[in-house]
Protein backbone atom coordinates (compact mmCIF):
# COMPACT_ATOMS: atom_id res chain seq x y z
CA UNK A 1 0.00 0.00 0.00
CA UNK A 2 1.14 3.66 -0.94
CA UNK A 3 1.04 6.23 2.12
CA UNK A 4 0.48 8.85 -0.23
CA UNK A 5 -2.36 9.68 -2.85
CA UNK A 6 -0.57 9.94 -5.88
CA UNK A 7 -0.16 7.35 -9.22
CA UNK A 8 3.34 6.43 -9.69
CA UNK A 9 3.30 4.52 -12.99
CA UNK A 10 4.66 1.21 -13.69
CA UNK A 11 7.49 0.79 -15.99
CA UNK A 12 6.12 0.86 -19.47
CA UNK A 13 7.13 0.55 -22.90
CA UNK A 14 4.99 2.66 -24.54
CA UNK A 15 6.59 6.55 -24.66
CA UNK A 16 9.34 4.89 -26.35
CA UNK A 17 7.38 2.85 -28.82
CA UNK A 18 5.30 5.91 -29.76
CA UNK A 19 8.60 7.95 -30.30
CA UNK A 20 9.82 5.57 -32.77
CA UNK A 21 6.64 5.86 -34.21
CA UNK A 22 6.99 9.60 -34.66
CA UNK A 23 10.10 9.22 -35.36
CA UNK A 24 9.31 7.00 -38.39
CA UNK A 25 6.01 8.71 -39.48
CA UNK A 26 8.09 12.46 -39.72
CA UNK A 27 10.86 10.78 -42.01
CA UNK A 28 8.10 8.97 -44.02
CA UNK A 29 6.12 11.89 -44.98
CA UNK A 30 9.30 13.59 -45.90
CA UNK A 31 9.72 10.56 -48.61
CA UNK A 32 6.35 10.65 -49.22
CA UNK A 33 6.66 14.60 -50.07
CA UNK A 34 9.82 13.67 -52.21
CA UNK A 35 9.44 10.77 -53.42
CA UNK A 36 6.19 9.74 -53.50
CA UNK A 37 6.90 6.69 -51.39
CA UNK A 38 4.65 5.78 -48.76
CA UNK A 39 6.07 2.50 -47.04
CA UNK A 40 7.83 4.56 -44.36
CA UNK A 41 4.91 6.40 -43.32
CA UNK A 42 2.71 3.54 -43.26
CA UNK A 43 5.04 1.89 -41.01
CA UNK A 44 4.62 4.44 -38.67
CA UNK A 45 1.45 5.44 -38.58
CA UNK A 46 1.20 1.21 -37.89
CA UNK A 47 3.45 1.71 -34.97
CA UNK A 48 1.67 5.04 -33.34
CA UNK A 49 -2.00 3.32 -33.91
CA UNK A 50 -0.61 0.29 -31.74
CA UNK A 51 1.08 1.91 -29.19
CA UNK A 52 -2.39 4.22 -28.90
CA UNK A 53 -4.11 1.20 -28.37
CA UNK A 54 -2.14 -0.51 -26.12
CA UNK A 55 -1.80 2.94 -23.79
CA UNK A 56 -5.29 3.83 -23.92
CA UNK A 57 -5.94 0.14 -22.79
CA UNK A 58 -3.24 -0.06 -19.71
CA UNK A 59 -4.64 3.54 -18.46
CA UNK A 60 -8.44 2.58 -18.68
CA UNK A 61 -7.12 -0.69 -16.35
CA UNK A 62 -5.03 1.86 -14.14
CA UNK A 63 -8.40 4.02 -13.79
CA UNK A 64 -11.50 1.56 -14.06
CA UNK A 65 -10.37 -1.54 -12.34
CA UNK A 66 -7.39 -1.33 -10.20
CA UNK A 67 -8.54 2.22 -8.52
CA UNK A 68 -5.60 4.24 -8.68
CA UNK A 69 -6.76 7.38 -10.20
CA UNK A 70 -8.01 9.09 -6.84
CA UNK A 71 -9.40 12.05 -6.16
CA UNK A 72 -5.70 13.97 -6.34
CA UNK A 73 -5.12 11.95 -9.11
CA UNK A 74 -7.93 13.19 -11.14
CA UNK A 75 -7.54 16.86 -9.95
CA UNK A 76 -3.77 16.59 -11.39
CA UNK A 77 -5.36 15.25 -14.40
CA UNK A 78 -8.11 18.08 -14.59
CA UNK A 79 -5.14 20.82 -14.70
CA UNK A 80 -3.16 19.06 -17.35
CA UNK A 81 -6.47 18.94 -19.13
CA UNK A 82 -6.65 22.62 -19.19
CA UNK A 83 -2.80 23.29 -19.54
CA UNK A 84 -3.15 21.38 -23.16
CA UNK A 85 -6.11 23.22 -23.61
CA UNK A 86 -4.02 26.31 -23.45
CA UNK A 87 -1.30 25.19 -25.03
CA UNK A 88 -3.79 24.28 -28.18
CA UNK A 89 -5.13 28.06 -27.54
CA UNK A 90 -1.53 29.83 -28.50
CA UNK A 91 -0.97 27.42 -31.39
CA UNK A 92 -3.86 28.66 -32.91
CA UNK A 93 -3.16 32.04 -32.01
CA UNK A 94 -0.21 32.05 -34.19
CA UNK A 95 -2.24 31.15 -36.96
CA UNK A 96 -4.35 34.02 -36.41
CA UNK A 97 -1.62 36.53 -36.00
CA UNK A 98 -0.13 35.45 -39.65
CA UNK A 99 -3.42 36.26 -40.79
CA UNK A 100 -3.91 39.83 -39.24
CA UNK A 101 -0.28 40.83 -39.93
CA UNK A 102 -1.26 39.97 -43.70
CA UNK A 103 -4.51 40.94 -44.01
CA UNK A 104 -4.15 44.23 -41.97
CA UNK A 105 -0.93 45.42 -43.90
CA UNK A 106 -0.88 43.89 -47.06
CA UNK A 107 2.52 43.82 -48.92
CA UNK A 108 3.40 44.74 -52.06
CA UNK A 109 3.83 40.83 -53.26
CA UNK A 110 -0.18 40.64 -53.20
CA UNK A 111 -1.00 43.74 -54.61
CA UNK A 112 -1.51 45.91 -51.79
CA UNK A 113 -4.90 44.44 -51.15
CA UNK A 114 -6.93 41.79 -49.02
CA UNK A 115 -7.49 38.79 -50.37
CA UNK A 116 -5.04 39.34 -52.59
CA UNK A 117 -5.27 39.83 -56.27
CA UNK A 118 -7.04 36.34 -57.92
CA UNK A 119 -8.36 35.00 -54.93
CA UNK A 120 -11.74 34.01 -54.96
CA UNK A 121 -13.39 33.27 -51.45
CA UNK A 122 -15.71 31.47 -50.29
CA UNK A 123 -19.20 32.96 -49.43
CA UNK A 124 -19.66 32.44 -45.70
CA UNK A 125 -22.87 32.44 -45.87
CA UNK A 126 -23.11 28.98 -47.82
CA UNK A 127 -21.17 25.81 -46.44
CA UNK A 128 -19.27 27.98 -43.47
CA UNK A 129 -22.33 29.10 -42.06
CA UNK A 130 -24.00 25.55 -42.11
CA UNK A 131 -20.53 24.24 -40.57
CA UNK A 132 -20.91 27.03 -37.89
CA UNK A 133 -24.63 25.85 -37.07
CA UNK A 134 -23.92 22.04 -36.41
CA UNK A 135 -20.40 22.57 -34.57
CA UNK A 136 -22.78 25.14 -32.14
CA UNK A 137 -25.63 21.85 -32.06
CA UNK A 138 -22.71 19.39 -31.17
CA UNK A 139 -21.75 21.88 -28.41
CA UNK A 140 -25.16 21.62 -26.70
CA UNK A 141 -25.64 17.78 -27.22
CA UNK A 142 -22.40 17.64 -25.31
CA UNK A 143 -23.85 20.11 -22.66
CA UNK A 144 -27.14 17.73 -22.31
CA UNK A 145 -24.41 14.69 -22.37
CA UNK A 146 -22.57 16.45 -19.45
CA UNK A 147 -25.43 17.37 -17.47
CA UNK A 148 -27.00 13.63 -18.12
CA UNK A 149 -24.06 11.73 -16.42
CA UNK A 150 -23.86 13.84 -13.74
CA UNK A 151 -27.39 12.81 -13.17
CA UNK A 152 -26.59 9.29 -13.82
CA UNK A 153 -29.01 9.18 -16.71
CA UNK A 154 -26.85 7.14 -18.92
CA UNK A 155 -29.54 6.92 -21.77
CA UNK A 156 -29.48 10.07 -22.25
CA UNK A 157 -25.96 10.21 -21.77
CA UNK A 158 -25.44 7.40 -25.35
CA UNK A 159 -28.28 9.46 -27.17
CA UNK A 160 -26.19 12.99 -26.85
CA UNK A 161 -23.10 11.48 -27.31
CA UNK A 162 -24.16 9.69 -30.69
CA UNK A 163 -25.50 13.08 -32.10
CA UNK A 164 -22.60 14.73 -31.44
CA UNK A 165 -20.32 12.14 -32.85
CA UNK A 166 -22.82 12.68 -35.95
CA UNK A 167 -22.74 15.54 -36.01
CA UNK A 168 -18.28 15.84 -35.95
CA UNK A 169 -18.42 13.75 -38.90
CA UNK A 170 -21.19 15.66 -40.92
CA UNK A 171 -18.83 18.76 -40.40
CA UNK A 172 -15.86 16.57 -41.56
CA UNK A 173 -17.28 15.88 -44.66
CA UNK A 174 -18.57 19.20 -45.33
CA UNK A 175 -15.21 20.35 -45.27
CA UNK A 176 -13.59 18.17 -46.99
CA UNK A 177 -16.07 19.16 -49.86
CA UNK A 178 -15.57 22.89 -49.32
CA UNK A 179 -11.72 21.72 -49.69
CA UNK A 180 -12.28 19.69 -53.21
CA UNK A 181 -14.35 22.52 -54.30
CA UNK A 182 -12.33 25.34 -53.50
CA UNK A 183 -10.68 27.66 -55.82
CA UNK A 184 -7.50 28.43 -54.60
CA UNK A 185 -4.86 26.28 -53.08
CA UNK A 186 -2.45 26.21 -50.07
CA UNK A 187 0.25 27.16 -52.43
CA UNK A 188 -2.05 30.51 -53.58
CA UNK A 189 0.00 33.99 -51.68
CA UNK A 190 -0.43 34.11 -47.84
CA UNK A 191 -4.23 33.68 -48.06
CA UNK A 192 -4.26 29.95 -49.47
CA UNK A 193 -1.25 28.91 -47.14
CA UNK A 194 -3.07 30.93 -43.46
CA UNK A 195 -6.29 29.31 -44.83
CA UNK A 196 -5.67 26.30 -45.09
CA UNK A 197 -3.39 25.52 -42.02
CA UNK A 198 -5.72 27.47 -39.45
CA UNK A 199 -8.87 25.63 -41.26
CA UNK A 200 -7.00 22.08 -41.84
CA UNK A 201 -5.65 22.07 -37.77
CA UNK A 202 -9.14 22.68 -37.05
CA UNK A 203 -10.28 19.93 -38.75
CA UNK A 204 -7.78 17.63 -37.68
CA UNK A 205 -9.01 18.59 -34.19
CA UNK A 206 -12.47 18.04 -34.84
CA UNK A 207 -11.56 14.04 -36.21
CA UNK A 208 -9.57 14.00 -33.07
CA UNK A 209 -12.56 15.22 -30.85
CA UNK A 210 -14.95 12.81 -32.84
CA UNK A 211 -12.60 10.01 -32.05
CA UNK A 212 -12.26 10.96 -28.25
CA UNK A 213 -16.02 11.42 -27.63
CA UNK A 214 -16.16 7.68 -29.33
CA UNK A 215 -13.75 6.13 -26.80
CA UNK A 216 -15.58 7.85 -24.17
CA UNK A 217 -18.98 6.16 -25.08
CA UNK A 218 -17.41 2.97 -25.56
CA UNK A 219 -16.03 2.96 -21.80
CA UNK A 220 -19.77 4.10 -20.54
CA UNK A 221 -21.41 1.52 -22.31
CA UNK A 222 -18.85 -0.46 -20.82
CA UNK A 223 -19.77 0.94 -17.53
CA UNK A 224 -16.49 2.19 -17.19
CA UNK A 225 -17.28 5.78 -15.72
CA UNK A 226 -19.90 6.80 -13.34
CA UNK A 227 -21.04 10.18 -12.42
CA UNK A 228 -18.46 10.22 -9.49
CA UNK A 229 -15.65 9.19 -12.12
CA UNK A 230 -15.85 10.30 -15.39
CA UNK A 231 -12.40 12.57 -16.12
CA UNK A 232 -11.90 10.77 -19.67
CA UNK A 233 -15.44 11.82 -20.82
CA UNK A 234 -15.33 15.15 -19.15
CA UNK A 235 -11.83 16.02 -20.82
CA UNK A 236 -13.77 15.44 -24.19
CA UNK A 237 -16.18 17.78 -23.18
CA UNK A 238 -14.24 20.48 -22.69
CA UNK A 239 -11.96 19.10 -25.93
CA UNK A 240 -14.85 19.77 -27.87
CA UNK A 241 -15.95 23.23 -26.57
CA UNK A 242 -12.45 24.26 -27.10
CA UNK A 243 -12.75 23.07 -30.95
CA UNK A 244 -16.14 24.97 -30.74
CA UNK A 245 -14.74 28.69 -29.69
CA UNK A 246 -11.66 28.70 -32.16
CA UNK A 247 -13.94 27.78 -34.89
CA UNK A 248 -16.43 30.50 -33.77
CA UNK A 249 -13.21 32.69 -34.46
CA UNK A 250 -12.31 31.15 -37.62
CA UNK A 251 -15.52 31.61 -38.99
CA UNK A 252 -15.67 35.17 -38.21
CA UNK A 253 -12.32 36.03 -38.43
CA UNK A 254 -11.06 34.31 -41.64
CA UNK A 255 -14.40 33.43 -43.60
CA UNK A 256 -16.80 36.66 -42.62
CA UNK A 257 -14.39 39.37 -42.07
CA UNK A 258 -11.57 37.93 -44.04
CA UNK A 259 -13.00 37.61 -47.19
Amino acid sequence: MNNHPYHLVDNSPWPLTSSMGLMTLASGAIMWFNKFNLMLMTIGMIIILLTMFQWWRDIIRESTYQGKHTNKVMKSMKWGMIMFILSEVMFFTSFFWAFLHSSLAPSMEIGLQWPPINIKTFNPMYIPMLNTMILLSSGISMTWAHNAILNKNYSQVMKSMMITTMLGMYFSILQLYEYMESPFSISDSIYGSTFFMSTGFHGLHVMIGTLFIIISMMRIKNLHLSNLHHIGFESSAWYWHFVDVVWLFLYMMIYWWGS
